[in-house]
C-alpha cells in the first residue's frame, strides 16, 4: 500500500508540473524556441554525463525556458535558484516565502547538472543575479552518473558564475537524501556531497549548506513525513529548506535588513553594540590549545579543521569584521560565518573580565548542523544546532533555523543554563573570573541581544 501511495504521489507531482508548462502561445516562444531547445546530440556541448532527451522532458525544457525568458527583464538582479524538480516544485512565486525579496525560480523537473550547465547563461547569468542558490545532482544519479561526473559539472557551473562576476555569492546546497528504491542510495549521495565539499573548500564566495544532514534519517535516507515519495519535499520540507537558507541570506544582506527593536532589562549591560566589534578581541592561543591543535593535525592532517594561531592580543575595536571575515557585525547580529575551510576553530573574546555571580542572556540562530559555543570565563558551553549537532538533541522548545534564547545564571562557581526555558546544564562549573567568548567551528551561528548583569 505504501509503495502504491508513493507511485501515485510521484505521478501526481509530475502531472502538476507539466500542467503548468503546456505549449505556450507566447510569440517569444516561437521566435526563440530553437535556441532554447535541447541539442539533438552531445557534440560540442560543455560538461559530461547525462543530458535527458525524453519527449516529455524536451517539451518541459522548452516551455519552462520560454517562461524564464518572458520574465527575464522583470526578474533582473533577483536571487536565482537553479535546480531540478525540487526547485521547480517550490513554485515560480516560491509561495510568498521570501516576502518582498525578488526571487527567480530556474528549476526544471528532471534536469541534470549538464543540462543546467547548458542553460546557465540564458536562464541565470542573463538575469544579473544578486546571488545564486544551487541544488543539483539527484537526477544524474538516476541516469547512472557517478559523483566525479556530477562534481565536474558543478565545477564548470561555478566557474561560469564567477567568470560573470568574480565575487558573486553562491549558496551550494548539499544534495538532499532520497532512497535506494529511487536509484539514489544514501552512500551515493554522501559521496557526491563529500566531493562537492572538497570542490568548494577554501572558496569564500561559496557557502556550502548542509541540507543533507537537515533532512536525512538515521539510515541516511529521506523521511516520508517530509518527502512522501522519498524524493520531493512536501510543504514541511520546503519550510525547513527556507529556514536553513534564511540566515545565510541575512548575512548576504538580502533578508533581515532592518534591526528589531530591543531594550535591555534593568541592570543588564550589552556586550555587543549592534554596530561594530568594539570591546571584542582575539586572545593569544593557550599552550593547552596549541597542544590539542598539534595532536589533531598529526592524527588526521588531511581532514583536520583549520585552526589559526594567535600570538598576541588583537583588539577589534571600530571594525565591522575580523580580518578573515569570520566574525562580523551585521545590524543587531554578531555573526560567526560559515568558514570556507569547512571547519575552522576560532574564539572571539570580550576585552572585559568578569568575576563573581552574573546572569548572561543572549539569542542565537544556527544553520543546519552548525557548531559554536559560548565561553563562560573560560569553559565552553556548547551552542549548536542542537537537534542535529547535539549534545542536547531532545529539546522540545528548540526552534530550528530561528532564534533561541540562552540564559546562564552563575552563582558560587556553578551555572544553571537554559535554552528557551529548558535546562541544558544544571551545575556547569566556571572559574572565579575571566572573559566571555564566542567560538567558531562549522556552519554559521548568529548571536544577538548579548547582555550581562553582575551580581544576584
Amino acid at each position: 500500500m505504501k509503495r502504491v501511495f508513493s507511485q501515485l504521489f510521484a505521478l501526481l507531482f509530475l502531472c502538476s508540473l507539466c500542467s503548468s508548462v503546456s505549449i505556450s502561445a507566447n510569440p517569444l516562444a516561437n521566435d526563440g524556441a530553437q535556441s532554447l531547445a535541447i541539442p539533438d546530440t552531445d557534440d560540442g556541448i560543455a560538461g559530461s554525463g547525462p543530458l535527458r532527451r525524453y519527449d516529455w522532458f524536451k517539451n518541459l525544457w522548452v516551455n519552462r525556458r520560454e517562461s524564464f525568458a518572458s520574465r527575464r527583464e522583470a526578474e533582473q538582479n533577483a536571487l536565482v535558484f537553479l535546480g531540478d524538480s525540487i526547485t521547480q516544485g517550490w513554485g515560480d512565486d516560491f509561495r510568498g516565502d521570501f516576502g518582498d525579496l525578488m526571487v527567480a525560480n530556474r528549476g526544471i523537473s528532471g534536469d541534470t547538472t549538464r543540462g543546467m550547465l547548458l542553460r546557465l547563461q540564458q536562464d541565470v547569468i542573463d538575469v544579473a543575479p544578486k546571488a545564486v542558490v544551487l541544488l543539483m545532482g539527484t537526477n544524474d544519479l538516476e541516469e547512472g552518473a557517478d559523483a566525479a561526473t556530477i562534481t565536474a559539472n558543478v565545477k564548470l557551473i561555478l566557474e561560469g558564475l564567477h567568470k560573470y562576476q568574480n565575487d558573486l555569492p553562491v549558496i551550494l546546497c548539499a544534495v538532499f537524501p532520497s532512497h535506494a528504491s529511487k536509484k539514489r542510495s544514501a552512500d551515493d549521495i554522501k559521496e557526491i556531497n563529500r566531493q562537492l565539499a572538497k570542490l568548494v573548500k577554501g572558496d569564500s564566495r561559496v557557502t556550502l549548506l548542509d541540507t543533507w544532514t537537515l533532512f536525512a534519517n538515521e539510515q541516511g535516507d529521506a523521511k516520508e513525513e517530509e518527502f512522501p515519495d522519498l524524493l520531493h519535499p512536501n510543504r514541511l520540507g520546503y519550510e525547513k529548506w527556507k529556514a536553513a537558507l534564511w540566515p545565510i541570506l541575512a548575512t548576504l544582506g538580502l533578508t533581515d535588513t532592518v534591526s528589531e527593536p530591543f531594550e535591555n532589562e534593568a541592570g543588564f549591560v550589552s556586550l555587543y553594540n549592534g554596530k561594530n566589534l568594539d570591546g571584542w578581541c582575539f586572545l593569544p592561543t593557550t599552550e593547552q590549545m596549541r597542544k590539542g591543535r598539534e595532536r589533531w593535525l598529526t592524527r588526521d592532517p588531511e581532514n583536520a579543521p583549520a585552526w589559526p594561531l594567535v600570538d598576541q592580543i588583537t583588539p577589534l575595536d571600530g571594525l565591522q569584521s575580523s580580518a578573515d571575515g569570520r566574525y562580523r557585525a551585521i545590524a543587531d547580529r554578531l555573526v560567526v560565518t560559515t568558514p570556507p575551510e569547512g571547519r575552522k576553530i576560532q574564539q572571539l573574546w570580550t576585552r572585559q573580565q568578569f568575576s563573581g555571580d552574573f546572569t548572561l542572556k543572549l539569542e542565537f540562530r544556527a544553520t543546519p548542523n552548525a557548531d559554536s559555543g559560548v565561553f563562560l570565563m573560560g569553559p565552553q558551553l556548547q551552542c549548536r544546532d542542537y537537534p542535529l549537532a547535539g549534545p542536547y538533541k531532545d529539546l522540545k522548545n528548540y526552534r530550528q533555523g530561528d532564534w533561541n534564547e540562552l540564559i546562564v545564571v552563575a552563582r558560587d562557581g556553578k551555572a544553571s543554563c537554559t535554552c528557551n526555558g529548558e535546562v541544558i546544564e544544571e551545575a556547569f562549573e566556571i572559574p572565579a573570573s575571566g572573559p566571555i567568548g564566542l567560538e567558531g567551528d562549522r556552519g554559521q551561528i548568529e548571536y544577538r541581544r548579548i547582555r550581562i548583569r553582575a551580581g544576584q
